[in-house]
């Protein structure tokens, strides 16, 4: 099998205490535009013992509800693309875990469903996928909200660009997202407040001049290889998670490159890509860096 082959799935976390149609949508359509099949994961986690009884009995309860909602998921996607292949498979395990897992080596896309957790919740629940799968896959990751607005078009991919290895795989990653889409990509740097301002105008002019010029070089390569894609840019002055979310309110999906691979999940995401996946309005589409 060809390697371009074996990284076209859309793998797909579904929730089954909240299934995301808007989540369904999105990897339905990323199938359509860019190929690909679908495959809706459903892990349940392990029951811990109690002294009130077998969990088992519970357990395979969880199994056959967990069976119900990925049979439900495969009728809505279908519905959504029917030339697109989709399966469904049911896992024991911790889902992040298990998404990882199955992500690694044959996945294009992870997509996953958002219920905008308190930041606890999203790190150390054992059915809370969002932050663990975003700091950690080795593939982009889309994190739809229910009010998401990706149907709508045409809405720019809106990235945010700071200069890292990172960022400059998110740029890559939105162009080529975009040309299938008919959608354009806005590349924002956001020149932090609290980087101390030049002590004059021309200084102040000078460092908006340097950012301009790092961001056109970010753009510059995705520019070339995807010369259909039209790529605007803007340097703007003020705290990155509030510029960006405040841009994610007209975007299609905001697109953030993550930090690395090493290190406990906070130092993975990064505080900018932490921030926005609590406060965008739109699709947050966290991306490894190469």
């Amino acid at each position: 099998m060809a390697v371009a082959d074996v990284r076209n799935e859309i793998l797909v976390g579904v929730d089954p205490k909240n299934p995301s149609r808007p989540a369904l949508a999105w990897a339905a359509q990323a199938a359509l535009s860019r190929g690909g099949d679908v495959r809706l994961l459903l892990s349940v986690p392990p029951l811990r013992a109690t002294r009130h009884g077998d969990v088992q009995p519970r357990h395979e309860a969880l199994r056959v509800e967990g069976e119900e909602a990925l049979s439900a998921a495969v009728e809505t996607t279908r519905a959504l693309a029917p030339d697109v292949a989709v399966t469904a498979v049911l896992f024991d395990g911790m889902p992040a875990a298990v998404l990882c897992q199955e992500a690694a080596g044959r996945a294009r896309l992870v997509v996953v469903g958002s219920r905008r957790l308190t930041r606890p919740k999203d790190v150390f629940s054992a059915d809370s996928v969002v932050v663990p799968v975003s700091a950690r896959a080795d593939c982009p990751v889309v994190v739809v909200r229910e009010t998401e607005h990706a149907g709508r078009t045409p809405l720019p991919l809106v990235v945010g660009v700071d200069g890292s290895s990172g960022s400059r795989s998110a740029v890559d990653f939105a162009a080529q997202e975009a040309g299938p889409r008919g959608a354009t990509v806005h590349a924002v740097w956001v020149w932090p407040e609290h980087v101390a301002r030049p002590a004059g105008l021309g200084d102040e002019r000078a460092g908006l001049l340097e950012r301009r010029r790092l961001l056109a070089e970010t753009v510059a390569g995705p520019g070339e290889r995807y010369p259909d894609v039209g790529i605007t840019q803007e340097v703007l002055r003020g705290h990155p998670v509030e510029e960006l979310a405040r841009v994610s309110a007209t975007a299609r999906a905001v697109v953030a490159g993550r930090h690395g691979r090493g290190g406990h999940t906070g130092m993975r995401l990064g505080s900018v890509v932490h921030g926005l996946l609590h406060r965008a309005e739109c699709p947050v589409v966290v991306v490894p860096p190469v």
